[in-house]
């Protein structure tokens, strides 16, 4: 059965590799005593045959998915954007966190790392995007938490956010499918050749082996006879 929308992705190996995943999640939660150990999330890496060429490798492509969770975080303008929050009644955001913040209270990697394990997703208005990775360190990044663009100008921000915070995660096997597919079905048109650029696909978590759910045919080398 192929997943809806994306020609050759078989729905019934990523079933099996979301069910592999979720258990040993579970069963890892289930072992450690760290109450303060990172939510599993899972990953979809995408290998591909060609890299795309991108002006920016800070601006993170936005993909839809039909089942999210989340929290978030603001960036400029501390108070103004805690009050504008409270005012437009934005539901999901419990912290705003200022560029000062983020200078001062989040200075040391301890701090930083706290801040990166506290929260599923983490927004950042897209004019100071390009100051937050040397503020917000490396454990971001690393866990793939890096701050997601939004326009915060105008009155509609709770439009601009509400459209962020789909592109999250879920934790039902049957969820973790449908994102799955909706994740990739929204990011061909940005990889080149779309479906026929993509050379393999995995699904993992943070430390988990990646399980393959799908690897390109190799290319047979061509022989040409001259007559």
């Amino acid at each position: 059965m192929s997943g809806a929308g994306v020609p050759g992705l078989n729905r019934e190996q990523v079933e099996k590799a979301a069910k592999a995943l979720l258990t040993y999640a579970q069963k890892k939660g289930q072992e450690s005593s760290n109450l303060l150990l990172d939510d599993e999330l899972i990953y979809l890496n995408i290998a591909l045959k060609k890299v795309p060429q991108t002006p920016r490798k800070d601006k993170p492509v936005r993909l839809n998915i039909p089942h999210p969770i989340y929290c978030l975080e603001g960036a400029e303008g501390h108070k103004a954007s805690k009050k504008k929050v409270k005012e437009e009644q934005i539901a999901g955001v419990t912290k705003v966190v200022g560029l000062s913040k983020l200078r001062t209270k989040y200075e040391s990697h301890e701090a930083k790392r706290k801040l990166c394990n506290s929260y599923d997703l983490f927004l950042a208005d897209e004019r100071v995007l390009g100051s937050l990775p040397k503020l917000i360190g490396k454990s971001f990044f690393k866990k793939k938490k890096q701050p997601v663009p939004v326009k915060l100008v105008g009155k509609d921000w709770s439009g601009h956010i509400s459209k962020a915070v789909k592109a999250t995660y879920f934790f039902w096997t049957g969820a973790v499918v449908e994102n799955v597919i909706a994740a990739l079905k929204d990011a061909l048109p940005h990889i080149p050749k779309q479906w026929n650029g993509v050379k393999a696909l995995y699904m993992k978590t943070a430390d988990s082996v990646a399980l393959p759910i799908y690897q390109a045919s190799p290319v047979p080398d061509v022989v040409r006879i001259k007559a």
